[in-house]
């Protein structure tokens, strides 16, 4: 299992919205549809990252880790 560079939620509400960041550039995302529906799993590329959800990303993101964040996003 790749090391995990850091968790950083941008959850606005009750229902969770995590994403795990690895070293390997691969991204996790943990999320909550619903109350009966909780801890789904995506793995996603960071072009299936929304530019608004980048944007909480990088803003949610510890100052440490902000610049592998947004080279693995690819955020400008």
């Amino acid at each position: 299992m790749e090391k995990e560079i850091c968790t950083i939620s941008i959850a606005t509400s009750w229902l969770g919205d995590d994403y795990i960041f690895y070293e390997n550039h691969t991204i996790k995302r943990v999320y909550d549809n619903h109350s009966l529906n909780f801890n789904k799993i995506e793995w996603l590329e960071p072009k299936e990252i929304s530019k608004q959800n980048k944007d909480r990303l990088i803003k949610a993101c510890p100052e440490e880790f902000k610049e592998r964040i947004m080279q693995i996003l690819d955020y400008p």
